[in-house]
């Protein structure tokens, strides 16, 4: 077995151990799932030994042998040297690339109304944005440097914090300009309230029940009304007059500015549990391109 098919094999072995399947294994890296097998079979006719046994425990599984369990952690940890070693050669590129995976919302409504700053500053570098909910492998993915939202621990990351921040109701200015509708906080009971449901059930996060608490209004039902999975979404429903929506500070401070929303209440002030951090790798902290995005996060979060 040559070398680029070997390592091309290992790579196959590791997700699939790590997934304990050869169709996510295929799905992370991009090939079918006959192609994972046969690398992975390659593999252990080269060596002259089984890699997996198959545990039907529910649903069929792959389980690595104990042989190839105590190999997986020396293999993990040269495919990260060697991402490394790959990131690093791409350094001296002028065409590098920087990977940021950021949630759809804090792109539109933070990251892409500045982007063209760090673009000036940095021409030679391009930016691919990953948008996505879900949780993702920075070495699988390739990915530099992210933005999270969250209590500031994520394993095997360093996250240093950007923003801490606020939330507070807001609504159209039409609405909060009809006289004697939103006097105070128990007035809220009577209005289409807007959920955000981008981030349902994680501790923390914050929901209209907190905020209500906060403001001293208890025994209210709060769950009916308009419920959104997006961020901004959510702030675009209070602009357009469908409700009012509970926002958060670091979301709705451009739609806050240019008028498209109004703060309810601006007296009650109840912080965020959770804040906003950037992420990444903590051997890839000294890479140029990483460094200097993480640097121009942290100054645009000051300003």
């Amino acid at each position: 077995m040559n070398a680029p098919v070997q390592l091309n094999a290992l790579r196959a072995f590791e997700a699939s151990a790590r997934h304990q399947s050869f169709s996510a294994a295929a799905a992370e890296l991009h090939v079918t799932p006959a192609a994972v097998g046969q690398l992975v079979r390659s593999l252990e006719d080269w060596l002259g030994t089984p890699l997996f046994h198959r545990a039907s425990s529910g649903r069929a599984r792959l389980v690595a042998t104990p042989t190839a369990e105590r190999a997986l952690p020396d293999i993990r940890a040269g495919l990260d040297r060697l991402a490394l070693g790959w990131q690093r050669l791409q350094e001296g590129s002028a065409n590098g690339v920087l990977t940021v995976t950021v949630s759809p919302a804090f792109a539109a409504k933070w990251l892409l109304p500045r982007i063209d700053r760090f673009q000036s500053a940095w021409p030679d570098t391009d930016v691919l944005l990953d948008t996505n909910h879900k949780p993702v492998d920075f070495v699988a993915q390739h990915v530099d440097i992210g933005v999270r939202y969250g209590a500031g621990h994520w394993p095997g990351l360093t996250a240093d914090k950007l923003m801490d921040e606020e939330i507070y109701p807001v609504c159209a200015p039409a609405l909060a300009g009809q006289r004697g509708r939103l006097r105070q906080p128990t007035d809220l009971v009577r209005e289409t309230l807007i959920h955000d449901l981008s981030m349902d059930g994680h501790a923390g996060f914050p929901t209209w029940d907190v905020w209500l608490d906060k403001a001293g209004v208890t025994g209210t039902a709060t769950a009916r009304g308009l419920r959104i999975n997006n961020s901004a979404a959510v702030l675009q429903a209070a602009a357009e007059g469908h409700g009012i929506a509970l926002a958060r500070s670091v979301m709705a401070r451009d739609d806050l500015a240019a008028g498209r929303l109004v703060r309810l209440f601006p007296h009650i002030a109840v912080a965020s549990a959770l804040a906003y951090y950037a992420v990444y790798r903590p051997e890839c902290a000294g890479l140029p391109r990483l460094a200097a995005f993480r640097d121009w996060l942290m100054q645009e979060a000051r300003g």
